[in-house]
């Protein structure tokens, strides 16, 4: 195969895994493309990190300080896991929603309210 063919095939292949469930998604996470210092990061991709797989919540041009794993409110780690560990949202743009599900010291919590910023057993939460 040619280079430009080679090109091209990849090209298809990164547009394919971009419907891919998040299911599928984590089963292929070598599809999609790695996460880089300078590289522009669109809104709703995955990149991965560290062999995990990153969506990312708003585009913006990536910097050493703002890893996937550091900045919630620019990525959120792709999870099948229906209770993921409560994050401390860092404004409105990564506040939980109403009816949003959680795991905090060991109890589920679901959201009461949308924009939620609150630590879950302070204000805003009901225990599942």
């Amino acid at each position: 195969m040619k280079r430009q063919e080679a090109l091209k095939f990849r090209r298809s292949i990164e547009q394919a895994a971009e419907l891919q469930t998040d299911k599928d998604a984590l089963e292929n996470i070598k599809l999609y493309p790695e996460w880089k210092i300078g590289i522009e990061a669109k809104k709703e991709k995955r990149y991965r990190w560290l062999d995990k797989l990153y969506r990312c919540e708003q585009t913006h041009t990536t910097q050493a300080d703002w890893t996937p794993d550091k900045v919630p409110a620019l990525f959120t780690e792709v999870s099948l896991d229906e209770w993921p560990e409560w994050v401390q949202p860092t404004g409105a743009q990564d506040a939980y929603n109403n009816g949003a599900k959680v795991s905090h010291n060991e109890v589920h919590w679901i959201s009461d309210y949308d924009a939620n910023t609150w630590e879950p057993g302070v204000f805003g939460w009901h225990e599942a």
